[in-house]
């Protein structure tokens, strides 16, 4: 089967027109693919919090500024992403998870996996102690300083 441009340029037209991601065309043992790429940073905006009230924020409390701050340090040391990815618990679909919260583990120990550009970029721990909070679900996508874990 041989394509002419043409025809390649109105199927690629095609697929953008209708939101599409991929079409394979085949003929016998010969086929011809054109694929979107999509943006996994464009999928998920940031939106930053809105304050209830900008008088609470001139002029917070000490007692509430005690409160917030034992709360943080009880989850322990945070796990960050080094990238912007896609973050995953297990090494594979339907593998067991690197961890879980009460895991008990060390520094250096992988315990997820970031894909950043099609690479799966193995996440480790510097410090040793438990998982007291996963904060991401599996296949969400992260953003570069977002905390993944905790480690107590």
């Amino acid at each position: 089967m041989k394509y002419e441009i043409e025809y390649i340029e109105k199927i690629a037209k095609i697929v953008a027109d209708n939101q599409l991601t991929e079409i394979t065309l085949e003929d016998g043992e010969q086929a011809i693919v054109i694929r979107k790429e999509t943006n996994v940073v464009a999928a998920t905006p940031v939106v930053a919090p809105v304050p209830a009230s900008i008088s609470a924020l001139s002029t917070p409390s000490v007692s509430a500024q005690k409160e917030e701050k034992p709360s943080v340090q009880s989850k322990g040391t945070p796990v960050v992403s080094p990238m912007v990815g896609a973050f995953y618990a297990a090494p594979a679909p339907g593998a067991k998870p690197f961890v879980k919260v009460g895991d008990v583990v060390s520094a250096g120990q992988v315990v997820c996996i970031v894909e950043a550009m099609k690479l799966m970029n193995e996440i480790e721990t510097e410090v040793s102690g438990k998982i007291t909070e996963i904060c991401v679900e599996d296949g969400q996508s992260v953003e570069y300083g977002q905390v993944l874990m905790y480690v107590e």
